[in-house]
């Protein structure tokens, strides 16, 4: 476990390391690089996963189920958020189904956390689903990072989840016409680190009106950039924090800063 920046969670749990560039959104993902990284830093878990290419890392495909790994929610005694996989996709083709049916036995026993899955593969996540408990501390969601993969939503709807939820970030481009039926949830945020592609103020009013036509939670995550500090994350003048309302959600944590600027959607 790892206690985690990323605005919409405490925690991270990678009980798999390794991915595979399937759409646009991945060309500038930060795992890529942090698992370059971590391999640097001599943590066998990552070696090997990535390579160079064009001046950056890139992820070679190969995935890796760290078995060492799947216990470690049910030592952690406070409630958390807990971004699942966040250095790769669980539902990844290569991810055996008996490795996920051990990763969903530890978040079945470690009820005081809630879990939350997000995939580019929803697809596979809703044939998974099918045949697994409906957890309430299990959130399962995809990302959408243009207009060309709202699909993406459909397949979410058909999902069995007690939240589910999408994820417009790397935001790429306007999104005019989500159906967000039966989606409790939404993220939206710009891309960063090197190369970042810009975002338009625009393109997150338009998801901001949808949602809020449509009565889903919205979260603004960033603006990004090469400098995404700098940049913050206010939009029209304050934060946007909305949570999903949802059984067993431990109380985030936030920061004395971070309550400071929130505002209730």
């Amino acid at each position: 476990m790892a206690d985690s920046t990323i605005e919409w969670t405490d925690a991270t749990w990678n009980p798999v390391a390794g991915c595979t560039i399937l759409s646009p959104g991945c060309a500038n993902c930060y795992a890529m690089r942090m698992a370059a990284r971590l391999a640097a830093m001599g943590q066998e878990k990552y070696r090997g996963l990535t390579r160079q290419s064009g001046g950056r890392q890139v992820w070679t495909g190969g995935i890796r189920c760290d078995e060492a790994s799947l216990d470690a929610p049910l030592r952690w005694r406070r409630p958390r958020l807990v971004f699942v996989n966040s250095m790769s996709d669980l539902f990844h083709p290569d991810v055996p189904d008996s490795f996920i049916d051990r990763v969903w036995a530890t978040m079945r026993a470690a009820r005081r956390h809630t879990f939350q899955i997000l995939t580019k593969r929803p697809e596979r996540m809703r044939q998974v689903a099918e045949r697994m408990d409906l957890l309430t501390n299990v959130w399962l969601g995809t990302s959408v990072e243009a207009s060309e993969y709202l699909w993406r939503l459909r397949e979410l709807r058909a999902t069995r989840a007690a939240v589910r939820f999408a994820s417009f970030e790397p935001l790429l481009g306007p999104i005019i016409k989500a159906d967000l039926t039966g989606v409790h949830w939404a993220i939206v945020g710009g891309e960063s680190g090197p190369g970042s592609r810009p975002m338009k103020g625009e393109w997150v009013r338009a998801l901001q009106v949808q949602c809020e036509e449509q009565g889903v939670a919205f979260f603004f995550k960033q603006w990004g950039g090469t400098r995404k500090k700098r940049a913050g994350r206010e939009f029209d003048g304050r934060t946007w924090d909305a949570m999903p309302s949802a059984p067993d959600r431990p109380r985030r944590q936030l920061s004395t800063a971070a309550v400071a600027g929130r505002v209730s959607q």
